[in-house]
């Protein structure tokens, strides 16, 4: 038995917004998220002259070394050199995978005046363990809530690891890399000096 079709009844049609309603929105979210710029952007303090990227007191800042003395190193030991500081940790796999990479770039760019430093955000015994597998000539520090807290200061908001930071001897910030950096990143960031 067939079920006969009126010609009349208009056929149902997925129901679209109207244009007006889709500009309307386009354009209150362009305006939100240029306003969340501008409160980001009035959240960060001004940068202070020979500070990495507005952190004031960043070269007084001091950590210990993962060594059983635990010997103090301060930032300002790297003062006035062109520096990356590496934040990372031993339970992170992209940290890990980069470490060999990091030891390279140190390795080929220490006579230039390069430092590099890595800072852990880890506990002290597993930082041990990993540079007793797997050691690096560069000097490696201890930090846990203080370098998370620098780390976003140096505009690492998310906290994600690894996150390298790439600053000239002024001190400024030249570059920042949240994950795993490659051969041809460092290789790109040691012609910045």
């Amino acid at each position: 038995m067939n079920t006969p079709t009126t010609p009349d009844a208009p056929t149902p049609s997925p129901s679209r917004p109207p244009r007006r309603l889709l500009l309307g929105s386009a354009v209150a979210a362009t305006l939100a998220a240029g306003a969340g710029w501008d409160w980001w952007q009035s959240q960060r303090p001004a940068p202070v002259p020979g500070s990495p990227d507005g952190v004031p007191d960043f070269w007084e800042k001091t950590f210990v070394t993962p060594t059983a003395d635990g010997t103090q190193l301060a930032l300002r030991q790297f003062q006035h050199q062109p520096l990356l500081l590496n934040f990372w940790a031993t339970w992170c796999p992209p940290c890990v995978a980069e470490m060999p990479l990091l030891n390279r770039f140190f390795q080929q760019q220490r006579a230039k005046g390069w430092q590099v430093l890595g800072i852990a955000i880890d506990k002290p015994a597993a930082v041990q363990q990993f540079l007793a597998r797997q050691p690096v000539d560069f000097p490696v520090a201890l930090a846990s809530v203080e370098g998370q807290d620098l780390a976003r200061a140096l505009g690492n908001l998310g906290g994600g690891l690894p996150f390298s930071v790439l600053l000239a001897a002024d001190g400024q910030v030249q570059q920042r890399k949240i994950g795993q950096v490659t051969a041809q990143l460092l290789q790109s960031w040691s012609a910045l000096h």
